[in-house]
């Protein structure tokens, strides 16, 4: 099967394009090599054709030949306010739809999006006294106070956090979070009008080796392993009680490559013109405090910083359960959060400009 994978040359999409090759599949990397992932300057890494996806033109030149796309190419991080909505937007949003125009026009049926949790907004709660509740977004007055777990809506009570499934309802909080979300609506948009089959794999927390550095793009394991790298202490926002599920590169990598390969056997439910959501995480949630701690010890650095420092647009708890992908493709995570981080402690992130080779 000959795939193109868009942002071929990033964090996740290299690792895909590996998974790709290991399984005897022919990836085709596509990559704009943007500044704020790969650094001013970022020469073409071997094996990688650079184009935007925004760039039609460019598009069409990629998709001959190719029997799915993987898309995993998009701007990442929360924004940090409504300024950043335009390049997330052109980026994620018309990035994602020039995409599709050009696989229509191409005759492709099948697509695996690069999905994220953060279109649930907050995770599952319970109340004791009203079963489960969704909170709204936090008040900036209790953040600032340090009352950082949402309250029940209805009578103010403390919450259980519980595991999300798919049929949750969607509740971006952020940028970003909104952009994820109308990409899945877009797919499944494209997969009515043309009976192609859309999966979107609906990420948690990624973490792993070729995690750019220095950036605030790559995520919270990324910022705490470049503090450790500069011989600094990580420093945990809020008390570090946040519940997250950190799932590895490699797993993920795996998961694309499940998912592509059932898209080609047509299974029956994914019958044509639909998009299928699959929550893709390790399905061990662990505080952030616990990460930083594990992964400080495992790289010989100082200990984290508490610093009850917040984020208006971050969520406190979401944790989604991933038995829907395990059982309909027969995907398992097979690297724990020890060893992961373990290993995480000790690899060299990427440095903005490094190349990624991917062939």
């Amino acid at each position: 099967m000959r795939v193109l994978v868009t942002g071929g040359a990033g964090f996740i999409g290299s690792h895909i394009v590996e998974a790709l090759e290991a399984a005897g599949h022919e990836p085709v990397a596509l990559d704009a090599l943007l500044p704020a992932a790969h650094g001013a300057g970022a020469g073409t890494p071997p094996g990688v054709v650079r184009g935007d996806v925004r760039d039609p033109d460019a598009v069409r030149g990629v998709l001959r030949g190719v029997d799915a796309v993987c898309h995993q190419a998009a701007m990442v991080g929360l924004g940090k306010d409504l300024a950043d909505a335009p390049g997330y937007v052109g980026c994620n949003d018309l990035g994602t739809a020039v995409l599709l125009a050009a696989m229509a026009e191409a005759g492709v049926t099948r697509l695996v999006l690069a999905g994220s949790m953060v279109v649930y907004g907050e995770g599952g709660y319970d109340c004791p006294a009203h079963g489960p509740v969704r909170p709204g977004p936090r008040a900036e007055a209790d953040l600032l106070a340090g009352r950082f777990e949402p309250p029940c809506p209805r009578c103010g009570a403390e919450l259980t956090p519980r595991l999300v499934t798919e049929d949750a309802p969607a509740d971006p909080r952020n940028v970003y979070a909104a952009t994820k979300l109308a990409q899945e609506h877009l797919a499944a948009s494209w997969a009515r009008a043309t009976g192609g089959r859309a999966v979107s794999l609906r990420y948690h927390n990624v973490y792993g080796p070729r995690m750019p550095r220095d950036t605030p793009y790559a995520g919270v394991a990324s910022l705490f392993r470049s503090a450790l790298a500069r011989g600094e202490a990580p420093r945990v926002f809020e008390d570090g009680g946040q519940r997250r599920d950190f799932v590895h590169v490699r797993d993920v990598a795996t998961a694309n490559v499940v998912a592509l390969e059932a898209l080609g056997r047509r299974r029956p439910e994914w019958p044509g013109g639909g998009l299928t959501a699959y929550n893709t995480g390790s399905g061990e949630p662990h505080t952030v405090g616990e990460m930083a701690a594990v992964l400080a010890a495992a790289h010989g650095g100082p200990a984290p910083v508490v610093t009850g420092e917040y984020r208006l647009g971050d969520v406190r708890h979401i944790t989604a359960d991933s038995e829907r992908l395990r059982a309909a493709l027969g995907w398992r995570p097979v690297i724990g959060f020890a060893g992961g981080m373990g290993e995480f402690a000790v690899s060299e992130l990427r440095r903005a400009g490094d190349d990624v080779r991917v062939s």
